[in-house]
């Protein structure tokens, strides 16, 4: 994905998530734009993959090359801190 041109849109990676086996309903991901419609300078995306674990990946301009990591879920179950988007394509 990073070396394509959907390498900051967040649905490009759900979908590649999705095509590699993980169900949407297990995934978080954030915007692709600011509050103010500039393309988001990170995106994050996760998705659940056990009742304890998610893997989590960062990418977009401030973060270099893309980042992952295999993380905790948090105490609700959810994967990501703070706001994100509806997967509902």
């Amino acid at each position: 994905m990073w070396a394509s041109d959907s390498r900051l849109q967040g649905r490009a990676y759900v979908d590649a998530l999705e095509h590699a086996g993980f169900a949407k309903d297990a995934m978080q991901v954030t915007a692709d734009r600011s509050t103010v419609g500039n393309p988001a300078e990170s995106l994050q995306f996760s998705v659940a993959w056990s009742d304890t674990q998610c893997l989590v990946g960062q990418v977009g301009p401030s973060t270099g090359e893309p980042v992952t990591a295999v993380l905790p879920r948090l105490a609700d179950g959810a994967c990501l801190v703070g706001g994100t988007r509806p997967i509902d394509w």
